[in-house]
Formats: structure tokens, sequence, C-alpha cells
């Protein structure tokens, strides 16, 4: 399933974990509050049952999203880490 970046329950998701991180990336050492995206902790396409969960979003700025690309799964446990603790 490809993911509709316009469907209601995804802006949803988006909505509520941005809310959720404050409107401010959660890398460590960040804070950025522009140019945010919201990243699936678990990837979107293996995590089919988590991914409209708010606890399976973090808010990245699109620098530290960038930096991540490829990397995810190094990211994964930090990422839950940080999730659990807001």
């Amino acid at each position: 399933m490809k993911r509709n970046y316009n469907d209601d329950a995804y802006k949803q998701f988006r909505k509520d974990v941005l809310r959720r991180d404050k409107n401010k990336c959660q890398m460590p050492g960040c804070k950025r509050k522009r140019d945010l995206q919201v990243h699936h902790i678990r990837k979107w396409s293996n995590a089919h049952s988590l991914r409209y969960h708010v606890s399976n979003g973090i808010t990245l700025c699109k620098k530290c999203h960038k930096s991540i690309t490829g990397k995810e799964s190094h990211y994964e446990q930090l990422f839950m880490e940080i999730v659990d603790g807001l």
C-alpha cells in the first residue's frame, strides 16, 4: 500500500505527533521548529498495524530526517525511548 499524504487518517496522525512533540525536532541536540517532518519509527511498509499510532511517530526537522535516511533501524530504539519519555 502506497502512502497517501492527503488521507485524513495520515493527516490526523501527523497533527497528533507534531502536537505531542510540541512542534519541534526531537533529535537529541536539535530542537528546530522549522521544516518539520513526521518520521515513522517502525517503517511504514513493515509495521502495518502501527501506521497511524502516535507512539510510532516522531518529529524531525528536514535536516535530521535526511541524516538518518538509510540508517533508520539504527535510530529505532533511540526514537522509541524519546517518545516513551514524552
